[in-house]
């Protein structure tokens, strides 16, 4: 984080870092405010944090369910209504959440997970429904295999199998999916609300 904030300001932008526990309702809150009071404003939200902690049913244990569920879907949620009257108060906001195509179709081994991915394609169509008339869409982006350093580490065996599930032939990048929040966060996309898009090469079709 810290060493993205200084690439950015040597490129002239402002930036601003802040490590928080997104299932901490209050280190949430903190971090909002402190953007608004330097901004004067929070327009743009985007849901990307997030964690797995896989198992088969069998073998999960309820720490390892909750774990992942205090991350990725009531962290979600904590950090939306931390933003929420801000962009409301505004007239215009733009909240972009994170869900996977595993929220979609379900995957082997990752119960929590998949119920958190889902879970978050649940509250962007409930909540571009509350919000959409104050000026705030929420849309969702649920992206497929992407060439993370976490994939990368995988033998080249899986890897060979992932990409060919995927009609175009290869993995996604990093930033196809940035491509895909910048749109959403764009004028050009004030019309889209309530959608889900997926990022995934084909894969789900």
């Amino acid at each position: 984080g810290k060493a993205f904030v200084e690439k950015m300001a040597k490129e002239g932008f402002t930036v601003t870092f802040d490590a928080v526990d997104t299932s901490n309702y209050e280190q949430v809150c903190a971090a909002a405010k402190k953007v608004f009071v330097a901004n004067g404003k929070a327009d743009i939200l985007v849901n990307n944090a997030g964690i797995t902690n896989d198992s088969t049913l069998k073998k999960m244990t309820p720490e390892q369910w909750q774990s992942v569920i205090d991350i990725n879907l009531t962290g979600t949620f904590y950090c939306t209504k931390a933003v929420n009257q801000y962009m409301v108060d505004a007239g215009w906001g733009r909240i972009i959440n994170v869900s996977s195509v595993v929220g979609l179709y379900g995957n082997f081994g990752q119960t929590n997970y998949v119920a958190t991915k889902a879970g978050v394609i649940g509250m962007t169509k409930t909540l571009a429904r509350e919000l959409g008339r104050k000026g705030v869409t929420v849309n969702a982006v649920a992206p497929g295999f992407i060439a993370t350093d976490m994939v990368a580490k995988m033998p080249e065996d899986v890897l060979a199998s992932m990409k060919a599930k995927v009609p175009v032939g290869r993995l996604g990048e990093p930033e196809d999916i940035a491509n895909a929040f910048c749109f959403l966060a764009s004028d050009e996309a004030a019309y889209v609300n309530g959608a889900v898009l997926s990022v995934d090469g084909g894969m789900t079709v």
